[in-house]
């Protein structure tokens, strides 16, 4: 049976999918070509660990229809790499890219993460530089978080860690910097691009498009209504098997929620927000100090702001 539904975007992740054998990630992109219409996808990325790609498993992906590979490097530098948890190196995520490249992926993601704890802002530089000299299509970088139920967080809570904001900024200031001189374009807070290369899943993400979640504990949006599938995976499994839905919870949005995320996602893009969303007395103030800028009949982020955005999010609602 194939579903009507065409898709334009699929993302494969989160999680580690290239931690799946070949044979088992054949089964799964035999399935997605069985069940739906991908006459019009365009995009077809999968997250990729550099412990987990060889290139039996690489020609495959390439050969199922996918054509870009978000690769988890996080870190050109081994003992912060360590102090991540992550079980590759460096020379090992540096082989998996190019055997990636072999394979003949033409569109590749390399992820990194700055403010890490003890990093030195040498070995920011220094990932930098390197990830450029490969010359990968997209490069993400993010700051690390401190979340809930980490050992990060544990560890921050012992006084093991320090999360210094001034040292936050900094880096990712020289990373702003460091990317848009070696050519890449800052199209969203976190993410640079090679011309022609901005990711197209995470743009209709931003501009709030509809979008299905396939898997535990994933969400989807469809117009005014969102939904979470069940947590448990064996549950999950079960309801799929007994031909059940596998939700778990339902939210009617709103209007007004809405408007909301269509600021605090579309502020952190380069095209920014309709100014017509925004409350202009709350917004001009933000103009005043150069915190966002008016183009045309929107609003965008400066330099500056781009710092503070999740503060000028706020301001603005």
């Amino acid at each position: 049976m194939r579903l009507p539904l065409a898709l334009e975007t699929i993302s494969f992740g989160g999680g580690t999918p290239t931690a799946l054998s070949t044979e088992q990630l054949r089964t799964l992109t035999e399935t997605f070509h069985r069940v739906f219409n991908l006459r019009e996808l365009r995009e077809w990325s999968i997250e990729a660990n550099p412990g987990s790609v060889s290139r039996k498993k690489a020609a495959m992906l390439r050969e199922s229809g996918i054509n870009r590979v978000s690769l988890g490097v996080q870190s050109w530098d081994n003992d912060l790499l360590h102090l991540l948890g992550r079980e590759h190196g460096a020379r090992q995520a540096e082989e998996s890219f190019r055997t990636l490249r072999s394979a003949g992926f033409a569109n590749i993601n390399i992820d990194l993460m700055f403010a890490l704890p003890g990093q030195m802002e040498a070995q920011w530089r220094a990932s930098l530089e390197k990830t450029i000299a490969l010359w990968p299509e997209h490069i993400s970088a993010y700051s690390l978080t401190y979340e809930e139920g980490t050992d990060f967080l544990a560890r921050r809570e012992r006084g093991e860690f320090h999360a210094l904001e001034d040292e936050e900024a900094e880096f990712f200031e020289i990373g702003i910097e460091t990317l848009e001189r070696g050519g890449y374009e800052q199209y969203e807070i976190s993410n640079f691009a090679r011309p022609g290369f901005r990711s197209l899943h995470n743009q209709a993400y931003w501009r709030g498009a509809n979008y299905l979640g396939l898997g535990p504990s994933a969400f989807s949006t469809v117009q005014f209504q969102r939904w979470q599938n069940v947590a448990d995976h064996r549950e999950y499994a079960r309801r799929i098997t007994a031909g059940e839905r596998p939700v778990a919870a339902v939210e009617e949005l709103s209007h007004a929620m809405k408007r909301t995320e269509q600021i605090a996602l579309g502020l952190r893009t380069r095209d920014g927000i309709p100014a017509a969303i925004a409350r202009i007395e709350c917004a001009q103030p933000l103009i005043d100090t150069g915190l966002i800028a008016c183009s045309g009949e929107r609003l965008v982020l400066t330099r500056a702001g781009k710092l503070v955005a999740d503060s000028i999010t706020e301001e603005l609602l």
